[in-house]
């Protein structure tokens, strides 16, 4: 345990950032499992509004620092395919 108060208050924001960073990814991970269920129930109309969602999300998360950008962007880019492959269906 950190003896300095400045060690401490370091460690107790450092716990607060991870918790907050942690319920972020939580979220956006439910959002992916909800989109992946209706790409896969073929439900057009729900996969798009997932999508939205899901990007909003990824965006954000970059935003706050919470996901790197290039990881964003690969997620997103794969979903977004895979919302497309079922539209053109």
């Amino acid at each position: 345990m950190p003896v300095k108060k400045s060690a401490i208050k370091a460690l107790q924001q450092s716990k607060k950032r991870a918790e907050r960073n942690k319920k972020v990814k939580s979220d956006i991970e439910a959002l992916v499992r909800k989109l992946r269920k209706a790409i896969s129930t073929k439900d057009k109309t729900k996969a798009q509004e997932w999508l939205k969602q899901v990007i909003k999300k990824f965006d954000r998360a970059v935003a706050k620092k919470v996901l790197k950008k290039n990881t964003a962007a690969r997620k997103k880019s794969r979903l977004a395919k895979a919302v497309n492959t079922l539209l053109k269906k």
